[in-house]
């Protein structure tokens, strides 16, 4: 059985990722990138789907883990009365002949232990069963287009397909296991060096950790929020994918679980700025590249969400074969949602641009044309109903914040225009600007209520519109705003921590519910701090970060009750979320309540 989400940490190569749990067990492994098959898939199955295993032989062992200074090279420490191991996990570069390579080292420190390996492999999310054969080098297991060879100095024994090895490692000596995929029409590429490759991908971390403009007081959550983004970076285009998993759900035994290996235009702005605010300018400048290349055809094709270089056939369907986290049915590839609706997407990739210039990141022409291509189409449909930014299933409706961000979009427009000398008809931009603004601030608040609301007309609220601020189409201060966000407090928090909505109103029109959603709860925090209640939202903050798993990993949602992390893991939206937060709060850090907020954001740079 898979151990609860918040067990697991992350290792990859910036081509794909494997999830590693305490117990040491890679139970999520896709190859040889993000969206591939899994050949390991316990984490949404059982132990028969695919696992790899290392682990002390006395499971009394104590066991610690943590990252190698600022980098995703994992070491997991068991120890026992007589003897101390340490398990080092990592994914060296990937190289270009296509070759993956994932390293585990069983090192001794002291004295002497009887360790277990186990590897089960099953290609197609745990379904094909390959024909393994026993080499000089460990082994090889092919199935169809996928080869794997498993090259180690250990006895292995093969039986009841799976493989199997009893050793013992001895104070000073190391042990390497070394898995590599290939395609399967090549020959086995040559064996790496366990040892070398160690260093080098140390070095290689260090060196782009280095880059890093991170400070005190939120210097470590910050970096290892980067360093995760990164690591679920998709290297050979820029995208960036939402998780590195599929189908972890949002409420245990619950439906709502979905496909996140994909790379969605709603988290453009908070990449772009969470990337430039700390350093990270050329994988700025690549995640602007992709964008281009995503959004570019015809505007009325614009989709939510995209494969990792920018494909757009994302079909759903459902590995019935699989039970599911914790019997979280259905698990599900692939996602629906990138044939919906939404509206705020717009506004995301031209107030992407629009930062972009801001921070003198290079742009041609082609991305002025392209943005006014899709402002001509979004004048032709900002006034319809969409699905929103939380892809509902059930009936498309006027969404308040869907509408703010197609404001947003004419807005930077107009400013990028009157800024860098663009062409463009600002007249007309202007009036639809206005004209999207009164539509809001009349159907958008609920007098009755005095706040904004969900959608238009309704009643209910959204923790999106906390983004308004931040996207400065009000101020924090304003009292519908102010309002606003004193109702979510007393309507959305749960142990302090925010929903993104009423699930029992049933508006995304699936059956049960969910945990509170940690960026939406970061967002909470952008606002407290913008109203100037920095102790507020410095105690906030602090406690989204003890939320934070032993190796500093988020997950989408958290549910209290439980205390239990919930959804895709780990979640690229909650790690840029505390990456925004923690620069919009280090220049208040330490004040008190009462002092009054700091230097407002520049007007036309969104600050998430």
């Amino acid at each position: 059985m898979a151990e609860s989400i918040e067990q697991y940490a992350l290792i990859g190569n910036t081509h794909t990722a494997a999830l590693v749990s305490r117990r040491g067990a890679i139970d999520w492994l896709c190859l040889p990138r993000f969206d591939s098959a899994a050949c390991m898939a316990a984490l949404v199955g059982s132990e028969r789907h695919g696992h790899f295993t290392l682990r002390a032989a006395d499971p009394n062992a104590t066991i610690t883990r943590y990252y190698h200074d600022d980098t995703l090279v994992l070491e997991t420490t068991f120890r026992t009365p007589d003897a101390t191991v340490v398990l080092v996990d990592f994914m060296p570069p990937a190289e270009e002949d296509g070759r993956v390579d994932l390293v585990r080292l069983v090192c001794g420190l002291s004295g002497e232990m009887p360790m277990e390996m186990e590897l089960i492999v099953r290609f197609g999310y745990g379904r094909i069963v390959p024909w393994v054969r026993r080499q000089a080098d460990g082994l090889h297991a092919v199935a169809g287009p996928d080869a794997l060879r498993l090259a180690t100095p250990v006895s292995l024994d093969n039986r009841d397909l799976r493989t199997q090895a009893r050793f013992t490692i001895q104070a000073q000596q190391t042990i390497p296991f070394v898995l590599t995929w290939y395609p399967s029409h090549k020959e086995p590429p040559p064996l790496l060096d366990p040892l070398a490759a160690r260093s080098g991908t140390i070095a290689a971390w260090r060196s782009w950790s280095a880059q890093s403009s991170a400070t005190e007081p939120y210097r470590e959550p910050t970096q290892r929020s980067l360093i995760t983004l990164k690591a679920l970076t998709y290297s050979p285009t820029g995208g960036i994918v939402a998780a590195p998993t599929t189908s972890l759900p949002e409420e245990l035994g619950g439906v709502r679980n979905w496909d996140y290996r994909f790379c969605w235009l709603r988290d453009a702005s908070f990449t772009l700025y969470a990337l430039l605010i700390s350093g990270y300018r050329r994988e700025a400048e690549q995640w602007t590249a992709w964008l281009r290349r995503a959004c570019a055809g015809m505007p009325s094709q614009t989709q939510i969400l995209y494969g990792l270089a920018g494909e757009r056939f994302l079909p759903e369907y459902e590995l019935s074969w699989l039970p599911g986290y914790e019997n979280s049915r259905p698990v599900r590839v692939g996602n629906a949602a990138s044939e919906q609706f939404q509206l705020d997407v717009f506004g995301q990739v031209i107030d992407c641009f629009h930062n972009a210039r801001l921070h003198g990141l290079e742009l041609d022409e082609e991305n002025w044309f392209l943005g006014k291509a899709l402002l001509d189409h979004l004048e032709n449909v900002w006034n319809r109903p969409d699905e929103g930014i939380w892809e509902v299933r059930g009936a498309r409706q006027h969404f308040t914040y869907s509408k703010v961000m197609a404001w947003v979009a004419f807005d930077r427009a107009i400013k990028s225009a009157q800024r860098f000398g663009l062409d463009g008809p600002l007249d007309h931009w202007q009036a639809l600007r206005a004209r999207i603004r009164e539509e809001i601030l009349h159907r958008g608040f609920n007098p009755r209520r005095g706040t904004f609301v969900q959608y238009f007309g309704s009643d209910v609220l959204d923790a999106s519109l906390l983004l308004l601020p931040l996207v400065h189409f009000l101020p924090a201060t304003d009292q519908r705003m102010r309002a606003t966000i004193e109702a979510i407090e007393r309507e959305l928090l749960i142990d302090g921590l925010v929903r993104r909505y009423a699930t029992e109103e049933g508006i995304d029109g699936l059956p049960g519910g969910e945990g509170a959603f940690l960026a939406c709860s970061f967002w909470l925090v952008d606002n407290l701090a913008m109203l100037g209640r920095h102790g507020d939202a410095q105690r906030r903050f602090q406690h989204l970060l003890t939320l934070r798993n032993d190796v500093g990993l988020l997950a989408e949602e958290y549910d209290p009750q439980s205390r239990r992390a919930l959804g895709n893991f780990p979640q690229a939206l909650s790690h840029l979320a505390l990456i925004n937060s923690a620069a919009n709060l280090r220049p208040f850090y330490g004040q008190s309540p009462g002092q009054s907020p700091g230097k407002a954001a520049p007007e036309d740079s969104m600050i998430p």
